[in-house]
């Protein structure tokens, strides 16, 4: 389990704006520095933190507490096929799966990851082996632009998982997480049918 809790981190950033709330007051409103926390003007920083990333250990240290999942995975830890898209949980072309559970790691805070298990495209099939999944988007020519790809597959890969492939409708609905800006939802749903397929036969 992760050493950091949601609660211990919002607790930081609560206790930093109740601080500066308070020094207004007391100056009658006036911006005035509070000298006596000056560790909670900075964003605080967490030493040490691994992740389990594709069945390996990625230590991340003097990681701050505010970085994203997304951030860290593509600035610390090398790992650039999951894109930032809208970088508002939005778009889906962050999805990662952590525990084997699709999460747009876009929302998804760094330092909580800790003990966990993290998969992204790069460690979906070992070698130059492709997933089901990616050679079905290749066959039915399921992408253009390609910043989709990564998180429509990953989405996928747990739609599969989850059971939700009964239909076409259902595949949709159980995709529409996942946006694609050059519109392939119909090469999408026919790559991840098709996938299905060969994952249960």
């Amino acid at each position: 389990m992760s050493q950091h809790s949601r609660r211990d981190v919002l607790k930081t950033g609560g206790l930093a704006a109740a601080t500066v709330v308070v020094s207004l007051e007391k100056a009658g409103g006036r911006a005035v520095a509070a000298p006596d926390v000056p560790s909670l003007a900075h964003p605080r920083r967490v030493a040490d933190v691994t992740l389990s990333v594709n069945g390996s250990n990625h230590r991340l240290p003097a990681l701050e507490a505010r970085v994203t999942l997304l951030d860290a995975l593509r600035e610390q830890a090398g790992l650039t096929g999951t894109k930032k898209g809208c970088d508002r949980g939005e778009c889906g072309a962050c999805t990662v799966l952590i525990d084997g559970r699709r999460v747009k790691s876009c929302l998804t805070l760094a330092v909580m990851q800790e003990g966990r298990s993290i998969t992204t495209i790069e460690g979906l099939s070992p070698g130059d082996e492709l997933h089901p999944v990616q050679e079905a988007f290749v066959r039915r020519d399921a992408f253009q632009c390609g910043i989709c790809t990564p998180g429509q597959i990953m989405s996928a890969v747990a739609c599969i998982e989850e059971g939700h492939t009964g239909s076409d409708d259902e595949i949709r609905e159980w995709m529409s997480g996942n946006l694609c800006r050059c519109s392939c939802y119909p090469n999408i749903v026919d790559a991840v049918a098709d996938a299905a397929r060969a994952v249960h036969s």
